[in-house]
């Protein structure tokens, strides 16, 4: 399931490393999503172990 959203995620969600976003410069809306594609982004690498 984690790893469909991850490619769900990439496919829809901006990737703010491409915008060389600043993390101390991020608005609250912009953290949410940086953390859920990481929650996203570890849950599958754990499952293909």
């Amino acid at each position: 399931m984690f790893k469909f959203l991850a490619k769900l995620n990439k496919l829809l969600l901006p990737s703010f490393t491409k915008q060389q976003l600043d993390l101390g410069k991020a608005k609250k809306w912009q953290m949410a999503i940086i953390g859920w594609r990481y929650y996203v982004t570890t849950r599958a690498l754990e499952n293909k172990k």
